[in-house]
């Protein structure tokens, strides 16, 4: 949550919502904006005292300096208060609340802010996806290395589960007790890869499927496009 009085948010007065998870930056501070180019909603928006706390679902509460507390629908660019349900206005909450995301005070539509499983950071994670932020999360289609073998790899699909807590293999040993796991954390999060050279004409999507803890493997920048369901 924000408790915001007179804060100066951004030196842009615009209002397009940044979705970049923009936590993992030191914001700079901001010159003021031109509040003479602004009409009175913005100039209020920017200016007034507003706590922004965030609900998810892309839908945030704002209480405003006289403790009416409405509810913001980024995605729907909507607001419970009478100016925009009544008058249709764009409202000073609506406003704020974007001028808050873009500022990195609140998560954007779809992220929440938490800490990353990898490198311990406090960034704005994926609402619902793995708890990685956007320097260290592997997507479907990423290639990856394999720190042991060297072997290229793509990525299947990163679980929300426990390299101790998934069992592989006729032995019934979890991925934490593989021989060649011995290195890596037990509570890594497990990551389903394939081998994309292993089988000449069959798609990636029907290629089997191996488990390794997520620090094993060395983030590339290639990646495909769209061989697999996006988590």
């Amino acid at each position: 949550m924000t408790h915001l009085k007179n804060t100066i948010a951004s030196n842009e007065p615009g209002l397009s919502i940044r979705n970049d998870g923009g936590a993992e930056r030191t914001p700079k501070e901001p010159l003021a904006p031109d509040f003479g180019a602004m009409d009175d909603r913005s100039v209020r928006a920017w200016t007034e005292a507003m706590s922004v706390a965030p609900l998810g679902d892309g839908r945030y509460s704002v209480e405003g300096q006289s403790d009416e507390t409405y509810v913001v629908d980024l995605p729907e660019s909507g607001c419970t208060c009478p100016d925009h349900t009544i008058r249709g206005e764009r409202c000073k909450h609506l406003r704020r609340v974007v001028i808050e995301v873009n500022r990195g005070r609140v998560a954007p539509p779809g992220r929440v802010r938490g800490i990353c499983e990898a490198c311990g950071r406090e960034a704005f994670l994926p609402e619902g996806g793995p708890p990685l932020c956007d320097t260290c999360r592997l997507d479907p289609g990423d290639f990856a290395t394999d720190r042991e073998t060297g072997d290229t790899v793509v990525v299947a699909r990163v679980t929300g589960v426990r390299a101790d807590e998934v069992t592989v293999g006729s032995r019934g040993r979890t991925v934490a007790d593989y021989p060649t796991n011995e290195g890596y954390p037990s509570d890594d999060l497990v990551v389903e890869v394939v081998y994309p050279f292993s089988r000449s004409g069959v798609s990636f999507a029907d290629l089997p499927r191996y488990s390794f803890p997520f620090s094993r493997l060395a983030r590339r920048e290639e990646s495909l496009v769209g061989p697999f369901d996006r988590y």
